[in-house]
Protein backbone atom coordinates (compact mmCIF):
# COMPACT_ATOMS: atom_id res chain seq x y z
CA UNK A 1 0.00 0.00 0.00
CA UNK A 2 1.64 3.33 -1.02
CA UNK A 3 1.10 6.84 0.47
CA UNK A 4 -2.03 8.89 -0.46
CA UNK A 5 -1.06 11.89 -2.55
CA UNK A 6 -3.10 14.90 -3.48
CA UNK A 7 -6.14 14.65 -5.75
CA UNK A 8 -7.31 11.36 -3.31
CA UNK A 9 -11.28 11.14 -2.54
CA UNK A 10 -11.24 11.43 0.85
CA UNK A 11 -14.86 10.60 3.10
CA UNK A 12 -14.90 12.43 6.95
CA UNK A 13 -17.42 11.19 9.37
CA UNK A 14 -18.19 13.69 12.11
CA UNK A 15 -17.82 17.23 11.15
CA UNK A 16 -17.95 18.63 14.40
CA UNK A 17 -15.55 21.30 16.50
CA UNK A 18 -12.66 18.95 15.94
CA UNK A 19 -13.71 16.99 12.48
CA UNK A 20 -14.89 20.46 10.99
CA UNK A 21 -11.38 21.54 10.92
CA UNK A 22 -9.56 18.90 10.06
CA UNK A 23 -11.95 18.25 7.18
CA UNK A 24 -11.63 22.21 6.08
CA UNK A 25 -7.63 21.27 5.80
CA UNK A 26 -7.88 18.27 3.45
CA UNK A 27 -10.14 20.39 1.13
CA UNK A 28 -7.17 21.42 -0.64
CA UNK A 29 -6.42 19.68 -3.66
CA UNK A 30 -8.91 16.87 -3.00
CA UNK A 31 -12.39 15.78 -3.01
CA UNK A 32 -13.96 15.37 0.04
CA UNK A 33 -17.33 13.56 1.17
CA UNK A 34 -18.83 14.19 4.29
CA UNK A 35 -21.94 14.03 6.86
CA UNK A 36 -22.44 14.96 9.94
CA UNK A 37 -25.05 13.89 12.21
CA UNK A 38 -26.26 17.96 12.30
CA UNK A 39 -25.94 18.79 8.96
CA UNK A 40 -25.77 23.13 9.45
CA UNK A 41 -22.90 22.11 11.26
CA UNK A 42 -21.07 21.71 7.86
CA UNK A 43 -22.80 24.45 6.13
CA UNK A 44 -19.10 26.01 6.26
CA UNK A 45 -17.29 23.34 4.53
CA UNK A 46 -20.11 22.89 1.86
CA UNK A 47 -19.58 26.50 1.07
CA UNK A 48 -15.64 25.98 0.85
CA UNK A 49 -16.25 22.62 -1.44
CA UNK A 50 -17.01 19.65 0.70
CA UNK A 51 -19.63 17.24 -1.03
CA UNK A 52 -22.39 16.64 1.37
CA UNK A 53 -23.61 12.64 1.53
CA UNK A 54 -26.48 12.04 3.59
CA UNK A 55 -25.45 8.86 5.45
CA UNK A 56 -21.46 7.30 6.73
CA UNK A 57 -22.27 4.40 4.04
CA UNK A 58 -22.55 6.90 1.48
CA UNK A 59 -19.43 8.56 2.41
CA UNK A 60 -17.87 5.82 2.59
CA UNK A 61 -18.76 4.09 -0.48
CA UNK A 62 -17.18 7.68 -2.56
CA UNK A 63 -13.81 7.57 -0.78
CA UNK A 64 -10.32 5.61 -1.06
CA UNK A 65 -9.49 7.33 2.33
CA UNK A 66 -11.72 8.12 5.15
CA UNK A 67 -11.93 9.38 8.28
CA UNK A 68 -14.20 9.71 11.10
CA UNK A 69 -13.78 11.68 14.70
CA UNK A 70 -16.59 11.07 17.18
CA UNK A 71 -16.68 11.32 20.42
CA UNK A 72 -17.09 7.77 22.11
CA UNK A 73 -17.26 3.85 21.56
CA UNK A 74 -20.99 3.87 20.81
CA UNK A 75 -21.17 6.88 18.51
CA UNK A 76 -18.15 5.17 16.89
CA UNK A 77 -20.61 1.73 16.62
CA UNK A 78 -23.27 3.96 15.13
CA UNK A 79 -21.70 5.29 12.49
CA UNK A 80 -19.95 2.23 11.60
CA UNK A 81 -22.17 -0.31 11.70
CA UNK A 82 -25.76 -1.44 10.15
CA UNK A 83 -27.09 -0.34 6.70
CA UNK A 84 -26.08 3.12 6.64
CA UNK A 85 -22.68 2.73 8.54
CA UNK A 86 -19.16 3.26 7.21
CA UNK A 87 -18.79 -0.58 7.15
CA UNK A 88 -21.47 -0.76 4.40
CA UNK A 89 -19.97 1.36 1.84
CA UNK A 90 -16.18 0.57 2.50
CA UNK A 91 -14.63 -0.52 -0.62
CA UNK A 92 -11.91 -3.18 -0.38
CA UNK A 93 -8.90 -1.83 -0.49
CA UNK A 94 -9.45 1.57 1.17
CA UNK A 95 -8.15 2.52 4.18
CA UNK A 96 -9.92 3.98 6.96
CA UNK A 97 -8.81 6.47 9.59
CA UNK A 98 -10.52 6.68 12.83
CA UNK A 99 -9.59 9.91 14.91
CA UNK A 100 -11.84 8.99 17.77
CA UNK A 101 -10.89 9.34 21.51
CA UNK A 102 -12.37 5.41 22.00
CA UNK A 103 -11.16 2.68 23.45
CA UNK A 104 -8.40 0.67 22.51
CA UNK A 105 -10.19 -2.87 22.06
CA UNK A 106 -13.20 -1.32 20.44
CA UNK A 107 -10.62 0.39 18.06
CA UNK A 108 -8.82 -3.37 17.55
CA UNK A 109 -12.59 -5.33 16.84
CA UNK A 110 -13.31 -2.38 14.37
CA UNK A 111 -10.08 -2.76 12.39
CA UNK A 112 -10.55 -6.97 12.47
CA UNK A 113 -13.80 -5.93 10.99
CA UNK A 114 -12.13 -3.70 8.43
CA UNK A 115 -10.05 -5.99 7.89
CA UNK A 116 -12.43 -8.52 6.97
CA UNK A 117 -14.16 -6.58 4.28
CA UNK A 118 -10.55 -6.51 2.69
CA UNK A 119 -9.83 -2.78 3.77
CA UNK A 120 -7.20 -1.10 5.76
CA UNK A 121 -7.38 1.02 9.17
CA UNK A 122 -5.69 2.84 11.60
CA UNK A 123 -6.66 4.83 14.61
CA UNK A 124 -5.04 8.11 14.86
CA UNK A 125 -5.99 9.96 18.04
CA UNK A 126 -4.86 13.71 18.83
CA UNK A 127 -3.12 15.59 21.26
CA UNK A 128 -4.26 18.92 21.08
CA UNK A 129 -7.57 21.19 21.31
CA UNK A 130 -9.57 22.55 18.82
CA UNK A 131 -6.70 25.75 18.38
CA UNK A 132 -4.17 23.12 16.75
CA UNK A 133 -6.94 21.07 14.60
CA UNK A 134 -7.58 24.18 12.82
CA UNK A 135 -3.86 25.27 12.15
CA UNK A 136 -2.66 21.91 11.87
CA UNK A 137 -0.55 21.71 14.87
CA UNK A 138 -1.83 18.06 16.91
CA UNK A 139 0.43 16.04 17.65
CA UNK A 140 -0.66 12.48 16.37
CA UNK A 141 -0.55 8.76 17.48
CA UNK A 142 -0.80 5.82 15.06
CA UNK A 143 -1.73 2.61 15.90
CA UNK A 144 -2.25 0.00 12.63
CA UNK A 145 0.24 -2.02 10.68
CA UNK A 146 2.89 -0.40 8.91
CA UNK A 147 2.09 -0.05 5.40
CA UNK A 148 -1.04 1.23 7.13
CA UNK A 149 0.96 4.12 8.69
CA UNK A 150 2.33 4.85 5.53
CA UNK A 151 -0.77 5.33 3.78
CA UNK A 152 -1.84 7.00 6.26
CA UNK A 153 0.99 9.24 6.63
CA UNK A 154 0.93 12.27 4.16
CA UNK A 155 -2.48 12.51 4.74
CA UNK A 156 -1.86 13.09 8.82
CA UNK A 157 0.65 15.70 8.00
CA UNK A 158 -1.76 17.85 6.78
CA UNK A 159 -3.61 17.66 9.91
CA UNK A 160 -0.53 17.52 12.67
CA UNK A 161 2.94 18.82 13.29
CA UNK A 162 3.76 15.21 14.70
CA UNK A 163 2.74 12.15 13.37
CA UNK A 164 4.11 9.15 15.11
CA UNK A 165 3.34 5.79 14.57
CA UNK A 166 3.36 3.62 18.13
CA UNK A 167 2.66 0.01 17.12
CA UNK A 168 -0.36 -2.19 15.82
CA UNK A 169 -4.37 -1.27 15.76
CA UNK A 170 -4.91 -0.23 19.26
CA UNK A 171 -1.54 1.33 20.28
CA UNK A 172 -2.20 4.68 19.46
CA UNK A 173 -5.32 5.04 21.63
CA UNK A 174 -2.99 3.60 24.52
CA UNK A 175 -0.61 6.05 24.27
CA UNK A 176 -3.19 8.87 23.76
CA UNK A 177 -4.75 7.36 27.44
CA UNK A 178 -1.52 7.15 29.15
CA UNK A 179 -0.54 10.75 28.13
CA UNK A 180 -3.67 11.85 29.06
CA UNK A 181 -4.02 10.47 32.10
CA UNK A 182 -0.59 11.82 33.12
CA UNK A 183 -2.25 15.57 32.16
CA UNK A 184 -5.16 14.72 34.31
CA UNK A 185 -2.27 14.12 37.55
CA UNK A 186 -0.91 17.80 36.47
CA UNK A 187 -3.74 19.53 36.44
CA UNK A 188 -4.51 18.35 40.10
CA UNK A 189 -1.18 19.68 40.86
CA UNK A 190 -1.98 23.04 38.97
CA UNK A 191 -5.50 22.99 41.26
CA UNK A 192 -3.89 22.70 44.44
CA UNK A 193 -1.08 25.37 43.82
CA UNK A 194 -4.14 27.40 43.06
CA UNK A 195 -6.13 27.07 45.49
CA UNK A 196 -2.97 27.55 48.13
CA UNK A 197 -2.61 30.95 46.52
CA UNK A 198 -5.64 32.33 46.47
CA UNK A 199 -5.74 33.17 49.89
CA UNK A 200 -4.70 36.38 49.06
CA UNK A 201 -3.36 36.08 45.06
CA UNK A 202 -6.12 36.12 42.02
CA UNK A 203 -6.20 32.61 41.17
CA UNK A 204 -5.55 33.49 37.14
CA UNK A 205 -3.11 35.57 38.20
CA UNK A 206 -1.41 31.96 39.79
CA UNK A 207 -2.46 30.23 37.10
CA UNK A 208 -0.89 32.15 34.10
CA UNK A 209 2.55 32.25 36.45
CA UNK A 210 2.97 29.08 36.95
CA UNK A 211 2.63 28.26 33.61
CA UNK A 212 4.80 31.15 32.21
CA UNK A 213 7.56 29.66 34.69
CA UNK A 214 7.26 26.49 33.18
CA UNK A 215 5.58 24.29 36.11
CA UNK A 216 2.28 24.29 34.00
CA UNK A 217 0.73 21.12 31.97
CA UNK A 218 0.33 21.79 28.13
CA UNK A 219 -3.08 22.30 28.84
CA UNK A 220 -2.80 25.20 30.76
CA UNK A 221 0.40 27.01 28.80
CA UNK A 222 -1.73 27.28 25.39
CA UNK A 223 -5.37 27.79 27.13
CA UNK A 224 -4.98 28.79 30.88
CA UNK A 225 -8.44 30.28 31.11
CA UNK A 226 -9.91 26.86 30.02
CA UNK A 227 -7.34 25.04 32.32
CA UNK A 228 -7.95 26.98 35.33
CA UNK A 229 -11.90 25.92 34.85
CA UNK A 230 -11.26 22.68 34.56
CA UNK A 231 -8.22 22.82 37.27
CA UNK A 232 -11.26 24.62 39.64
CA UNK A 233 -14.25 22.69 38.84
CA UNK A 234 -16.13 20.32 40.85
CA UNK A 235 -14.92 17.41 39.46
CA UNK A 236 -13.24 15.42 41.99
CA UNK A 237 -9.38 14.94 41.67
CA UNK A 238 -8.63 11.74 40.08
CA UNK A 239 -12.06 11.59 37.94
CA UNK A 240 -10.65 12.41 35.11
CA UNK A 241 -8.33 9.71 35.02
CA UNK A 242 -10.97 7.18 36.27
CA UNK A 243 -13.05 8.05 33.18
CA UNK A 244 -9.94 7.58 31.27
CA UNK A 245 -9.14 3.78 32.71
CA UNK A 246 -12.51 2.95 32.28
CA UNK A 247 -11.72 3.83 28.60
CA UNK A 248 -9.18 1.67 28.36
CA UNK A 249 -11.86 -1.25 29.48
CA UNK A 250 -14.26 0.24 27.23
CA UNK A 251 -17.06 0.39 29.91
CA UNK A 252 -18.53 3.07 31.17
CA UNK A 253 -16.38 5.22 33.87
CA UNK A 254 -17.65 5.00 37.46
CA UNK A 255 -18.86 8.57 39.53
Amino acid sequence: MQGRRLGTRIGFVGLGSMGGPLAGRLLYGNRVFGTNRTRSKASALIDRGLIWRDTPREVAAAADVVFSLVADDGALAAITSGPDGILAGLQPGALYIDMSAVSPGASRALADRVRSAGATMVDAPVSGGVPAAETGSLAIMVGGTEAGYRAAEALLLRLGRTVSHVGGNGQGLLLDLALNISTAGRMVALREGVMLAARGIDSMVTARAMTEFGHGPAMAKSRPPVALDRALSRVKPGGYARREIARLGGGAARP
